[in-house]
């Protein structure tokens, strides 16, 4: 038995965010106004989204310009004060075209592509929250960061019914940082060492993680032999619409394989990988 490893998703950035240059290129002048899953927010909405994190990215941690950033108390705080953010920067770049949010994208995905390569990806960075309250590794920023970006442009292609960006290079690594949340949900889970659970995600993007009881605290391993005492299968694409909230931990347990602990096994459909 032994931890998981890092997570490397530099070489991932500039397809992913050339595969969203093309697929905004591609819409039609109805499509960007059409609403998607997130709370009253159009396609073109999520995609001022996507600018406004590029922009927060460079301006914080390139530049180390702070004075505007969020310091909350909590993590309802937190959430509260980026909603709030979220929404004024949103609301200001409506006065924008497609094609000039199409054009600042592009620049932005090479300026930050060129930040994130000058990082130390062993280095510790800042805290990933929904992984744990600690600085992590900036490898596994990075890793959230890729999944903020392809989970939105997975929400702007099904609001516009185009094809998924379900491509196991690009969708395997959204789903393995999607799993690193899982000690962080079961940390005042109670269970004897060596407790077992198994999470299998089936799809060309899945595999199969070891959450693990160990000296106390819940671990993500791989190579364990144990038996699990509990095990639990969804879908590559239930996963990720239940780890980023576009689905319900109740809708979730009509779709999941269980067998064992079900209390263990149902714990796993409370994971959320996204901050807000």
């Amino acid at each position: 038995m032994q931890p998981v490893g890092p997570i490397n998703v530099l070489h991932l950035f500039p397809p992913e965010r050339a595969a969203l240059i093309e697929l905004l290129e591609s819409l039609h002048a109805d499509d960007w106004g059409m609403p998607t899953v997130c709370d009253d927010w159009s396609v073109k909405d999520i995609t001022a989204h996507l600018l406004a994190d590029d922009l927060g990215r460079l301006s914080r941690d390139r530049d180390g310009h702070t004075t505007s950033w969020i310091d909350a108390p909590t993590w309802d705080d937190l959430v509260a004060a980026i909603n709030v953010q979220n929404e004024a920067w949103v609301a200001a770049l409506r006065r924008l075209s497609p094609r000039v949010l199409i054009d600042l994208l592009r620049d932005s995905g090479e300026r930050t592509q060129a930040h994130f390569q000058s990082l130390d990806p062993d280095a510790i960075g800042p805290i990933v929250s929904w992984a744990s309250p600690e600085p992590a590794p900036v490898w596994l920023d990075l890793a959230r960061e890729y999944t903020e970006r392809w989970a939105h442009q997975q929400q702007i292609r099904d609001a516009a019914s185009k094809p998924a960006l379900f491509e196991a290079e690009l969708f395997s690594p959204v789903i393995d940082a999607y799993m690193r949340a899982l000690p962080y949900t079961f940390r005042e889970v109670l269970a004897p060492d060596e407790t077992h659970v198994r999470v299998r995600i089936s799809g060309t993007a899945g595999g199969v993680w070891s959450l693990v009881r160990h000296e106390g605290q819940w671990g993500l391993f791989t190579l364990v032999g144990s038996e699990p005492a509990a095990s639990i299968a969804l879908d590559q694409e239930e996963a990720w619409r239940l780890f980023t909230r576009g689905t319900t931990p109740d809708a979730a347990k009509a779709w999941a394989f269980i067998e064992g602990d079900a209390t263990l096994a149902t714990k796993v459909l409370e994971t959320v990988s996204v901050i807000a």
